[in-house]
């Protein structure tokens, strides 16, 4: 049965709409919400999307508020969507800790207990939620994704999975190597096991040198993030993506922190990038 969609709430905002919406998620077996800008129709055609992952501890609702960017997404006519970062409910497993279970779905698919029977992101955001926006909708079918932090990571992987699915791809701070660093390796064992062979395909180093599809790629890392020594270490993606021929552009940006203060300084830029490979 197709999932129906409940308003939650709506605002006007540069001539577009900002939404929020409610649904039942049938791969995730729980209710999920999700935000949506919705441009001002600049001809018939419908517009390009691009799809926001937010980072730990976020919801759907981190970037709409924080990261200014509606202001360019209307002038440059691109619907922007902003999913949950994980299930949520009172009958999904959850953490003490705020890098594991709800708000830390980390974008894979869950295979040990308790966390399989909810944690299928990369499912819901590879399938389910972008047939659901489809449905009911009028969107182009290119699209381009982004994400900060976890939510780097979870664009990253979508993009070098889902071949051909995006025109582009960007990042901020995102966690590029997830098998080799403290945040990836914890949620990783909860999630897939011990098994490392089983985390390897939702590491980006690890995948860019699989694929065939080769977007292109914008990565924005600030030199005083906390995180950026023992969580994110973005140039081992920047060796890959050079030793593999994919078009890269790794900008380290002086005196920024993990915040969306950072975000909301180079968001316009990360828009204008996905348009110049969407409005083709």
């Amino acid at each position: 049965m197709a999932s129906t969609l409940e308003l939650l709430e709506e605002h006007r905002i540069f001539g577009g709409w900002q939404q929020r919406w409610r649904h039942h998620s049938a791969v995730l077996n729980c209710p999920m919400t999700f935000s949506i800008f919705l441009p001002p129709p600049q001809d018939d055609a419908p517009p390009p999307v691009v799809w926001f992952l937010a980072g730990l501890t976020c919801t759907d609702e981190n970037f709409t508020t924080k990261a200014g960017a509606q202001r360019v997404a209307a002038e440059l006519g691109l619907v922007l969507i902003m999913p949950d970062t994980s299930p949520r409910g009172d009958e999904v497993a959850n953490d003490s800790g705020y890098d594991l279970g709800q708000g830390a779905g980390f974008y894979l698919n869950a295979t040990q207990q308790p966390w399989a029977a909810h944690y299928r992101m990369f499912d819901y955001l590879s399938q389910e939620l972008p047939a659901l926006v489809a449905d009911n909708f009028n969107l182009s079918e290119r699209q381009s994704v982004m994400g900060h932090s976890m939510g780097g990571h979870g664009a990253l992987v979508l993009a070098l999975r889902l071949g051909g699915r995006f025109a582009s791809a960007s990042a901020f701070a995102p966690i590029v190597n997830p098998t080799e660093v403290p945040w990836g390796q914890k949620a990783f064992a909860a999630y897939l096991g011990d098994d490392r062979q089983a985390w390897r395909e939702w590491d980006s180093c690890l995948l860019m040198g699989e694929v065939e599809q080769r977007l292109p790629i914008l990565i924005d890392q600030g030199d005083s993030d906390q995180f950026l020594a023992d969580q994110l270490r973005p140039e081992r993606l920047e060796t890959v993506a050079r030793e593999q021929g994919f078009p890269l552009t790794l900008r380290i940006q002086p005196g920024y922190d993990h915040s969306y203060f950072f975000i909301a300084s180079f968001v316009e830029d990360h828009l204008r990038f996905h348009a110049k490979h969407l409005l083709v």
